[in-house]
């Protein structure tokens, strides 16, 4: 009888609220937790749950640090990345409207008629 009772003390003072393994997979599944709903926030904030959308059409503006413009557009499932430079091309060519860069740094197109 006495050897049952000491296996009983044994398992009262092992429980599993002092086992500090434990308490790092809890700790592990609220970081995983954390950081999806980090993607999630990032992803509302720049408004870029578009890209996911099949339906929608987006076009975001670029700048590198080299001084190089990328114009990503999206529409639909298609998504083209276009590359602006600075070198000068010549050909020919139609005029096909006219461009104006405002104080605030947005570019409006005018169509020639």
């Amino acid at each position: 009888m006495s050897i049952l009772k000491r296996h009983s003390l044994i398992d009262e003072d092992y429980s599993s609220d002092s086992d500090p393994i434990s308490s790092m997979a809890n700790l592990f599944d609220v970081s995983i937790v954390f950081i999806v709903a980090l993607f999630f926030a990032l992803f509302m904030a720049y408004s870029t749950l578009d890209l996911f959308n099949p339906d929608s059409e987006l076009v975001i503006t670029k700048t590198l640090p080299n001084g190089e413009i990328q114009i990503i557009t999206k529409k639909g499932k298609d998504i083209k990345i276009e590359k602006i430079t600075e070198t000068k091309e010549s050909g020919k060519g139609v005029k096909l409207g006219t461009a104006y860069k405002l104080d605030d740094g947005r570019v409006i197109y005018i169509p020639e008629k």
